[in-house]
């Protein structure tokens, strides 16, 4: 249940997210639509694409921002980094968001946290949500669901009652995450095979069979443009993991077929279907 609290009519709520595989994109929209108890509309900043990151993201003071990035091995996604550093809080109020697959947010969160402190935000809050895994989607299968979402909301009133107390008292406590933090947050998880040992699958990309028809709906959805647009069975650029051409792909021609990877993906899928975990909130 949403808490009453006096807002501003002038207060913005901004949803801003880097979403390849869609889940942090849900969990985000869903949770500053929550927030939005005045019925102004959600301004959504999608960065997901080459395209959304030619300009850095800048609010105002006294916005309210939700900022939502997936989990990539227990950090947050290395290349984004640099651009997130870009953007201007100017003291505007964000909730960041990680959303991981089933297995560990590691310390991304407090990773998040920092960064949008740094750059001029002020933290009301932050959360770990949990979706649906990007390579092995038998973690977390079709999460956010609807309890995971009810949370969202739960935790939505929470910010909501900390927002009225901070515009009472112009103080907005530090919000405690745990985790390591900087300089390193206890550097990138590595991954393991299906027998246990370290395996490397860094430069691995993904394959295209001979069902493909060029349509190159795979380019447009590449969020680091790496797949050629005229011939899509071409990969120049980096890859990283995040499935959204083999998800989407209309003929299932994409494949990620590194042994290394795929042994990685077997694993995962020995040692964290079970337990289900649940959202956290700090």
């Amino acid at each position: 249940m949403i808490r009453n609290v006096k807002m501003e009519t002038t207060m913005k709520i901004h949803a801003a997210c880097f979403s390849p595989a869609g889940a942090t994109r849900e969990v985000v929209m869903h949770l500053a639509a929550s927030l939005d108890v005045l019925r102004a509309g959600v301004k959504l900043w999608d960065f997901t694409l080459p395209a959304g990151r030619l300009a850095p993201f800048v609010s105002e003071a006294g916005d309210l921002v939700v900022v939502g990035m997936p989990v990539y091995a227990g950090r947050l996604p290395n290349l984004l980094v640099p651009y997130l550093k870009t953007w201007q809080g100017k003291g505007a109020y964000v909730v960041p968001v990680v959303v991981y697959g089933n297995r560990s947010y590691g310390n991304a969160l407090i990773e998040l946290r920092d960064i949008l402190t740094e750059t001029g935000f002020r933290p009301l809050g932050a959360a770990a949500f949990v979706g649906e895994h990007a390579f092995a989607p038998e973690l977390a299968t079709g999460r956010p669901d609807a309890e995971d979402l009810s949370l969202a909301e739960r935790f939505a009133g929470e910010i909501l009652f900390r927002l009225g107390k901070a515009e009472i008292g112009g103080e907005v406590p530090e919000v405690a995450v745990p985790g390591i933090g900087a300089p390193d947050y206890g550097g990138y998880y590595q991954p393991l095979g299906e027998q246990g040992e370290p395996v490397r699958f860094l430069k691995a990309k993904p394959e295209t069979t001979d069902a493909c028809t060029g349509c190159g709906h795979c380019a447009d959805v590449c969020p680091m443009g790496s797949i050629d647009k005229a011939n899509p069975a071409l990969v120049p650029g980096v890859c990283i993991k995040c499935s959204a051409c083999i998800r989407t792909c209309p003929v299932g021609a994409k494949q990620l077929v590194d042994p290394a990877f795929q042994s990685h993906v077997r694993y995962l899928k020995a040692h964290y279907v079970h337990p289900a975990k649940s959202v956290e909130w700090f």
